[in-house]
Parts: structure tokens; sequence; C-alpha cells
């Protein structure tokens, strides 16, 4: 299998995980806004995956840098670089007793990282359809070829031995 559609492969189950890690967050600011859930239960909840979102976007920005994507590592480059900033500034968690004051802040946030996440989802969808397709007529052309190398090999045997 292609370097380049495992970069694919994983480039679309991560960014599925990010969307679906960004959404979590969003429903949890929306339960605590609607107060379905106490403020240290939404907190903890949204702290517990926070560090695996930015994790898991260094390394697809990492390996997007790796196998030289220049366009997907620009794209995600400031995102990631925000990232750590956040992290090493230790502002990347939720504090339990800021939380009502700062929730339309951070629904916004959060709504426009998973805005981010579904354009970079949309890019990886195309990327992945592309690498897949040409690896589809790579494979397709070198059966034909096969039975054709084949076919003219049986041909070639058939008439020589009558």
């Amino acid at each position: 299998m292609s370097v380049e559609l495992i970069l694919w492969l994983f480039s679309f189950a991560s960014v599925m995980v990010l969307i679906g890690l960004t959404a979590y967050q969003l429903i949890c600011l929306s339960d605590l806004e609607y107060d379905y859930i106490n403020p240290y239960d939404s907190s903890s909840r949204i702290n517990a995956v926070v560090v695996i979102e930015y994790s898991l976007q260094a390394a697809l920005c990492t390996s997007f840098l790796l196998t030289l994507h220049w366009f997907p590592f620009l794209v995600m480059a400031p995102v990631t670089y925000y990232h750590v900033k956040l992290y090493m500034a230790r502002k990347h968690l939720v504090d339990v007793t800021e939380i009502f004051r700062q929730l339309n802040g951070e629904k916004k946030y959060r709504m426009i990282k998973l805005a981010f996440y579904f354009c970079l989802f949309i890019i990886t969808i195309y990327r992945f359809d592309f690498k897949l397709s040409f690896l589809v007529n790579i494979l397709w052309n070198w059966s034909i070829e096969c039975i054709h190398f084949a076919s003219a090999n049986f041909a070639s045997q058939l008439f020589k031995n009558t």
C-alpha cells in the first residue's frame, strides 16, 4: 500500500476524531448552559479531551510536515501553534469557577474550531479520493496488462503446440 494512502487514511480518521471531540466539548458547554449538568462535571469532561485533541492535531500537522504535504501543513500550522501557545501558558483547561463567565466565548471558540475541522475534513476527503482513484487506476491498468500478457502467452503456447 502506498505511504500517501496510509497518510490520507490516518488524516481522515484523525479529522473525524477531532470533529467528534470538538462536538463533544460543544455539547458539554450547551448542557451546562441549559443547566443539565453542573460546572464541575462539564469542565472535567472538557478538560479530559482537550489534551487528546491538541496532541492528535499536533501529530497530524507533524505527519503532513514530514511527508512534505505543504498545503495541509500550512493550513494546520497556525492552529497548532495556537494550541501549543495555550498549552505552554496553561490556559488550555477550562476553569470550574470561571466557566459561566467564559461560556459564550468558549462556545464561539469551539464553533470556530468545528468549522475549521470541517474545512480540513473537506480537504482530506478530496485528497484521499484523488489518491485512492489514482491507486485504483494504477491497479486496474496493471491487472489489464497482466491479463493481456497471460492471454498472449497462452496464445503463443497454443499455436506453438499445433
